[in-house]
């Protein structure tokens, strides 16, 4: 079996442009893909494409991937459509990386789109709720932010020393981030008093706990080790792919306060890279809401329960801290297009492990991204590895 590799990774902006296609907003992130390859990039080289989106509000909800790659003049070649929510595009890569280590394909696009902001509030709520339990949390009336204020709830009251603070420092953490990526649509700081007293959205979670709404596409080539010899002076190693599936809606859960499949998926990857939490040295997790952030820290092994609150007061995550997490903004600030999220946060990581991040952490060997479909109801967790100079 070969290794995958990541020869190129780039995106569009991130933000609201409800008058874009979604075809002219991954030719942006594919432009930018191809613009990081090192060696000479021939679109007729790419063997095959997995592209994720959910196809909010309906746009081309059937054959969206072939149009995008013919559309990029990639004409031919398989192309299949991954849905599984915000973790759609989390599965493309996970489907590009099997297709090369099994020797099907020696080059493989994976990536995904989204515009969601070209309907009104009312059918967004709509459109995204279908993410969640559809008959038992959906059409009882409960929208998708008030599906993760319940796991906020619940975590506030099983854990005595968090605070609705904690949930502010997110924010906070995540917006100094991503006011220095200069794609990122909530590209501003924030202060503790805005992420404080910002308006409910669903109680105890406010608007600076939640992301926004977003438009955007996300692109990543993934290689066989000698194609990637060919066309990377510094590829990045796939070394541990791990994925799970979880029940989807919360009321089916033994906990509320964290998502069974992330642990599942990071044990997994892991397992696979031969390496424990301790050795990574940044992270992209699913932050769609603050609380998700918090929990990711735990179902990811970066602390024990109850402990998330504490690593974020301390600075562990910070940019200067030993574990960096959401260095590129995070969804909280970059921009959740659902489809397009998951190889977005894979083009920060390729971005920090060959020295090039807007912020730029010291030195960084191992990254990790995680990505989330729904509350849990699917997620992909992708160990990669900064590759040695003259090692392939």
């Amino acid at each position: 079996m070969t290794d995958a590799y990541i020869v190129g990774a780039g995106q569009s902006d991130f933000g609201s442009f409800p008058d874009r296609s979604y075809r002219s907003l991954f030719d942006d992130a594919f432009d930018e893909a191809v613009g990081t390859v090192d060696g000479d990039f021939d679109p007729d080289d790419v063997d095959e494409a997995f592209l994720g989106t959910l196809g909010v509000g309906g746009r081309q909800l059937g054959l969206s991937g072939p149009a995008v790659t013919e559309h990029l003049g990639l004409h031919g070649i398989p192309t299949t459509r991954v849905e599984n929510a915000c973790a759609a595009s989390g599965y493309a890569l996970r489907q590009a990386v099997m297709a090369v280590r099994s020797g099907m394909a020696d080059l493989v696009l994976a990536g995904g789109y989204e515009v969601m902001t070209d309907m009104s509030g009312d059918h967004t709520k709509w459109w995204l709720g279908v993410s969640g339990e559809t008959e038992w949390e959906r059409l009882s009336g409960t929208t998708f932010a008030g599906v993760y204020a319940q796991m906020a709830s619940a975590y506030l009251r099983e854990h005595d020393d968090a605070t609705v603070e904690d949930l502010s420092r997110v924010a906070v953490k995540n917006h100094g981030n991503g006011a220095k990526n200069p794609h990122a649509q909530l590209g501003f700081e924030c202060t503790m008093d805005d992420a404080m007293n910002a308006p409910d959205v669903a109680a105890p979670l406010n608007l600076y706990h939640c992301c926004p709404t977003t438009d955007g596409a996300s692109a990543v080539l993934v290689a066989s080790e000698d194609v990637a010899a060919d066309l990377s002076d510094a590829p990045v190693r796939v070394s541990g792919a791990g994925a799970a599936s979880g029940r989807v809606g919360l009321f089916q859960r033994d906990t509320l306060t964290g998502i069974p499949a992330s642990g599942t998926a990071a044990d997994r990857a892991y397992e696979e890279a031969g390496i424990d939490p301790e050795d990574l040295d940044f992270a992209e997790v699913h932050d769609c809401f603050a609380i998700a952030e918090l929990a990711a820290y735990e179902d990811l092994g970066f602390c024990d329960r109850g402990e998330a609150p504490d690593l974020l007061r301390k600075g562990v995550t910070d940019p200067d801290g030993d574990l960096p997490v959401n260095t590129s903004g995070g969804l909280k600030s970059k921009g959740h297009p659902i489809g397009a999220t998951g190889t977005g946060q894979v083009v920060e990581v390729f971005a920090q492990l060959r020295g090039d991040a807007h912020v730029q952490i010291d030195d960084p060997e191992v990254g990790l991204a995680h990505n989330v479909g729904g509350s849990g109801g699917g997620v992909t967790v992708h160990v990669f590895e900064r590759v040695a100079e003259g090692e392939l």
